[in-house]
Formats: C-alpha cells, sequence, structure tokens
C-alpha cells in the first residue's frame, strides 16, 4: 500500500503534462528555441576571441547548453494545474496535506521526485541530441563523466531542499508573488543558469559562494566543462552534501512549524 501511494504522489505532475499534448509540445518547441539561441550567442560572443575567462568557445556553449538542459528538470506548470504550494495555501486546499495517508513532507518529497525524473527524460533526450549534433562536447573521461553525474545528483538534491524553502515561505506569507518571483531570479542568477559565474566580478562570486545557490548547477557543469579540476572535485562534492544535510534539517524543522500555521484561507 505504501507503494501505491506514493507511486501515486509521484506522478502527479507529470500526469498533467502526458494528458494535455499542446503542453508538451509547446516545451518541446521552448527547449529547442532555447538551445538554438544560447548556442548562437555564446559563439557569437566567442567569434573574436579565443579564450575568455579561461574558458574556450566550446566550453562556453558547452555549458551554457547543458545550463538550459539541466534547468528543464524542475521546470514543471504546477500553476495550471492548481498545485502549487502557494496556491494550496490561499484557498485552503493545503488542509487535505495533512489528512492524506501521506504526511505532507513525504507527498512533496515524492511529488518533486516524480517531476524531476520525468524533466531528466527530456534533459537527457536533450543532452544526446546535442551530443551527436556536435553542439555539446563529450566529458574530457569517464572519471570527469562519473564526477559529473554524482555532482548534478547532489545538485539537484540541493536544488530541492532551495525550492522547498521557496514553498515553506508560504506558511508565513499568504501572498507573496512577488517574493517568489525575485527568490527564483537570484537562483537562477546566483546558480549560473544565466551566465557563468566566472564572469561576474570577485565580489560577486565571493558572495555567491557563501549561498547554496552555485551548488545546485555551477560546480556540477564547471566540473564538466573543466572548470574545476578533477583534483578539487573531492571539496566541491563535500560542500555539496554539506548543503544538503544542512537544508535537510532546516526544512524538516519548518515542517513542523509549518503544521502549525495551518488554516483555511479562501477556500
Amino acid at each position: 500500500m505504501a507503494v501505491l501511494h506514493a507511486w501515486r504522489a509521484a506522478r502527479v505532475t507529470p500526469l498533467g503534462e502526458l494528458n494535455s499534448p499542446p503542453r508538451i509540445t509547446a516545451a518541446l518547441l521552448r527547449l529547442a528555441v532555447q538551445v538554438v539561441l544560447v548556442a548562437s550567442l555564446w559563439r557569437g560572443l566567442y567569434a573574436h576571441t579565443g579564450t575568455t575567462a579561461g574558458l574556450g568557445r566550446d566550453q562556453a556553449v558547452t555549458y551554457a547548453v547543458l545550463a538550459v538542459l539541466a534547468s528543464r528538470l524542475r521546470e514543471l506548470d504546477q500553476h495550471t494545474g492548481r498545485d502549487t504550494v502557494q496556491q494550496h495555501v490561499h484557498f485552503g486546499t493545503i488542509v487535505y496535506w495533512y489528512l492524506r495517508p501521506l504526511p505532507p513532507h513525504r507527498y512533496y518529497t515524492l511529488r518533486a521526485l516524480g517531476e524531476q525524473l520525468y524533466g531528466l527524460t527530456w534533459g537527457l533526450a536533450g543532452y544526446v541530441v546535442c551530443l551527436a549534433a556536435g553542439v555539446v562536447e563529450p566529458p574530457k573521461s569517464p572519471a570527469v563523466a562519473g564526477v559529473f553525474a554524482l555532482s548534478l545528483l547532489l545538485g539537484q538534491w540541493v536544488m530541492h531542499y532551495v525550492m522547498l524553502l521557496t514553498d515553506q515561505l508560504c506558511f508565513w506569507t499568504l501572498r507573496n508573488d512577488v517574493a517568489l518571483m525575485i527568490l527564483v531570479f537570484a537562483q537562477n542568477l546566483l546558480s549560473g543558469v544565466y551566465a557563468p559565474l566566472w564572469f561576474f566580478p570577485d565580489w560577486f562570486v565571493t558572495l555567491s559562494s557563501f549561498l547554496p545557490f552555485q551548488a545546485t548547477l555551477s560546480v556540477p557543469l564547471s566540473l564538466y566543462v573543466g572548470r574545476i579540476p578533477l583534483s578539487d572535485a573531492g571539496f566541491q562534492l563535500a560542500v555539496q552534501a554539506g548543503w544538503v544535510v544542512a537544508l535537510s534539517l532546516l526544512t524538516r524543522y519548518l515542517w513542523r512549524r509549518a503544521g502549525r500555521r495551518v488554516i483555511s484561507q479562501g477556500g
């Protein structure tokens, strides 16, 4: 029975996508356009230079395209299905999370796992196509590929907790659309989605090193393209694991506090 509950929770958001073919088509077109535009942009930026910020053209293009593909891992549309924490808190339906056989924190985790596995199929498919087309470079060695895979797993784990913290904020601020938008922008900026962090000023890079955002995406992609050498991989993986433990303890504490604040608001 527990396995059945877990399976049902994990497939909630992916089913919403699979049962809406137009959304799948739109997602495919958007992903293709993003990859083409990003690759063209970085190739254009390197048209008159060989190396910038210690990175060659092919490395920069590879990083940028992989960032687009990796961002697809958690890009499912929960808002259309009215399944975001913000919507549930506002309409009062969050109370049903506390009446189900699964505890709220477990349901949230299983749903997020299903979303990431679904997004992973998109990311892997896009990676294979881009690799075959020569848009991205392959890993330099099997060791780099293995370290990258482990770092990406830890990065997505950190990402899960960062997104969870953002959602948990809704229990204390019922109408926080702007706050959520700011947090999402900060996440994308400080994790290196918009541009690799080494293009930013030193003070910005130093500031971001004290935050968990770069552990989500910048570190795995930097390992892949060789910006972070394998000799430094152990330290970076340890930092990522440290963020996983710290954020896990924090979010667990906030789940307990959030349960005391559940009210029926508007619903």
